[in-house]
């Protein structure tokens, strides 16, 4: 899995692609860490998920694993762009309810 980062004004912006399985995670995990630390001033955190093609339950626990690392920073986090399979996944996950999609 890759990540790639930007700034938009008060907003970090995470772009992932690739699978998000137990393989990949990894490294994806530690650099969203970093981008997170160095980003802290931020207000909330933006998750693009366009380029995930494949999501299982690492996956999820990837993404709380972030979003409980942001609200220590009191920052929000918000998911973007989902395909239709990981939309499904992480609706019936209930995800959503603490990570809103935008």
């Amino acid at each position: 899995m890759k990540t790639q980062a930007s700034r938009r004004g008060d907003t970090l912006c995470i772009y992932l692609s690739g699978e998000m399985d137990e393989h990949s995670v990894s490294l994806a995990r530690a650099e969203a860490d970093a981008l997170i630390d160095e980003h802290a001033s931020c207000s909330r955190a933006v998750f693009n998920l366009a380029g995930v093609k494949f999501m299982d339950s690492t996956g999820i626990g990837f993404l709380i694993g972030r979003y409980k690392k942001l609200k220590k920073y009191g920052m929000g986090m918000y998911l973007e762009a989902p395909d239709a399979g990981a939309d499904k996944v992480l609706a019936l996950s209930g995800v959503y309810a603490l990570m809103p999609k935008i």
